[in-house]
């Protein structure tokens, strides 16, 4: 069976976000890597340092700080579309720190 999903994420190429949001970003990404790393290991995963689907080891299940910088951009980018998809749907973010 051929499937013609076509993703049509939100456009939020126009959305700028603040620069005080910076240290939101990094927290974020950091956070979006625990809940997978914690996902993946509830699953049985543990670390390899290759990615095996059989054996179930990632290279990846290392603390956020370790990870090569490839892969934090990966959690950065995530958090970063997060944050201006909110900001784009009308919410606003407000510190309060």
């Amino acid at each position: 069976m051929k499937h013609s999903y076509k993703p049509a994420p939100a456009d939020t190429s126009h959305i700028e976000l603040p620069e005080e949001l910076n240290t939101l970003v990094e927290d974020m990404a950091k956070n979006v890597h625990e809940v997978w790393s914690a996902g993946r290991i509830r699953e049985g995963w543990t670390y390899g340092p290759v990615r095996d689907d059989t054996k179930k080891t990632h290279p990846c299940l290392v603390p956020y700080e370790e990870l090569p910088e490839s892969e934090k951009d990966y959690d950065r980018a995530t958090s970063q579309e997060t944050l201006k998809f909110i900001l784009k749907s009308g919410f606003s973010i407000i510190a309060d720190r």
